[in-house]
């Protein structure tokens, strides 16, 4: 927990940019009959039955000092997936970086290892020697950066009914765009120094 909340007090630097790293997953439902459009005094109404059309993944970048984010929606979340992602971290969103801090969870497709049953062992070392992986604890995300904008993007963009993968990855790019484009951020005050004060229980106990 320290650990993470350390690199959270750190300086905007371009070189060594902080990243926070999460998933979620998003219900795909089109409609069975048109939705009725609104009328003065009444909101658009929709039809109760619905058809699914399966279930898409979306990985969640977000650089809070840089207000940045980028949600890449996916079929599914294995460990190759997840080694994708860090390619595009280290060679399209930070190219010019010399070491990306990337705070994550502990799921188990994020390990160093996914690198390399995705990729050949030279580019997998290539990949991990520009990135420094900081875990949040177990019961802990909500310590994740990432989880915040997850939860805005949920809120925002993902309540509603979305047909496909196409009209997903539409409605995840103009929301992003306007997160990027105003500066959203997280003001993050969380301190090493609250948690020894208000998490004091989750602490060894020390007998002298």
């Amino acid at each position: 927990m320290e650990d993470v909340l350390d690199v959270y007090t750190q300086p905007e630097d371009p070189q060594h940019p902080i990243v926070c790293f999460d998933e979620t997953n998003k219900q795909l439902v089109d409609e069975v009959r048109q939705p009725l459009p609104t009328v003065p005094g009444q909101a658009e109404r929709y039809d109760y039955e619905y058809k699914r059309n399966g279930v898409s993944n979306l990985f969640m970048f977000f650089a809070p000092l840089q207000g940045w984010r980028h949600v890449e929606v996916t079929d599914q979340r294995t460990k190759v997936d997840y080694a994708y992602c860090m390619r595009d971290l280290v060679d399209v969103y930070f190219p010019a970086a010399v070491l990306i801090r990337v705070v994550q969870d502990n799921l188990n497709t994020h390990v160093p290892s996914a690198l390399y049953e995705a990729f050949e062992p030279a580019e997998a070392k290539r990949i991990l020697a520009r990135l420094e992986f900081h875990y949040t604890p177990k019961h802990g995300s909500w310590l994740n950066m990432a989880e915040i904008e997850l939860s805005v993007l949920s809120q925002q963009c993902l309540d509603q009914r979305i047909a496909d993968k196409v009209a997903l990855k539409q409605e995840v790019a103009a929301w992003q765009t306007e997160r990027n484009d105003k500066g959203k951020t997280v003001d993050w005050r969380f301190t090493t120094s609250d948690a020894r004060l208000k998490l004091k229980r989750l602490y060894p106990s020390i007998n002298h």
